[in-house]
């Protein structure tokens, strides 16, 4: 196989077609770097966070494939992976996230040692997750701490540490993870259930749609008390507002349970974490 062959597998290995894991990692920690920083975080750091949630989720990708291989094969969504049909070899995969990971080592060099540590943390969260849906009832939960662990990683390198505030916005946007993690699973679940791989959707039931829709109502109400502590103003209630028509939305697409329309509320949900963002961006950029 030529190069050029190989790097087109490792390209989907690493799924740079399909974008939406890095834009669901980077809003929130970019929401978090600005109310860090008080809107006017350093560019360096803004580079160094985007890129490394590019390159840490890419190493996941890679990690997580190996580790479900023999899962992958026998659910629908997932059939065609390149470590499932052996297109990969798992050490190849291995190596290929080692790489990345060690990239997104060398971008903390920059970083205070505060920050370095709660690196630590979260790759052993990450990397933990493909086997919490061993044996975890709800490990869209565990997703949870790993998708938002750039918010503490935020704080930690503009203020040395994190306040209260920081690990309030890191608990509400769990509830954000779950919520789009479960529209994620209700996808998969009658081909988890046949397997034995458990996920939210399992766990909740036909409560599942009622659920979902309470973690984004949990999510952006954190966000909404969080608005009188940082001294925001209409922009940033005027993201919040849009990110709760976009959740709307989002029912209309998950309530029949149907495949397409869950997978669709799950691939938008990157909208959802811009409008945030951009509420804040926005706030701190008027004032």
């Amino acid at each position: 196989m030529s190069a050029a062959s190989r790097l087109v597998l490792y390209a989907r290995l690493t799924r740079l077609d399909k974008p939406i894991g890095t834009l669901l990692l980077v809003w929130p920690t970019l929401t978090a770097l600005w109310i860090a920083a008080a809107g006017w975080p350093s560019w360096l750091l803004v580079i160094i966070f985007t890129l490394g949630t590019f390159l840490t989720r890419s190493a996941g990708c890679a990690v997580n494939d190996v580790a479900d291989r023999e899962f992958d094969a026998h659910v629908k969504r997932t059939a065609q992976r390149v470590v499932a049909t052996g297109r990969v070899r798992p050490v190849e995969a291995v190596l290929v996230g080692v790489v990345l990971a060690g990239c997104a080592g060398l971008l903390l060099l920059p970083l205070n040692g505060v920050t370095f540590l709660f690196a630590l943390v979260a790759v052993a969260v990450a990397v933990s997750y493909p086997l919490f849906k061993r044996f975890f009832p709800m490990p869209q939960a565990w997703l949870g701490i790993a998708f938002s662990f750039g918010i503490p990683m935020a704080f930690a390198a503009v203020q040395g540490g994190v306040p209260l505030l920081g690990w309030v916005i890191f608990v509400g946007n769990m509830f954000w993870v779950v919520a789009y993690d479960t529209e994620y699973a209700m996808v998969d679940r009658d081909d988890d259930l046949k397997i034995g791989i458990h996920s939210s959707a399992i766990l909740f039931g036909r409560a599942d749609v009622a659920i979902v829709m309470a973690c984004y109502a949990v999510h952006l109400g954190v966000l909404a008390a969080v608005g009188p502590h940082i001294g925001a103003s209409w922009p940033y209630y005027t993201g919040l507002l849009a990110a709760a028509v976009i959740a709307a939305y989002h029912y209309s697409l998950i309530r029949t349970r149907e495949r397409e329309g869950c997978f669709r509320a799950f691939r938008h949900n990157h909208w959802l974490g811009f409008a945030v963002f951009a509420g804040v961006f926005a706030d701190y950029a008027l004032r």
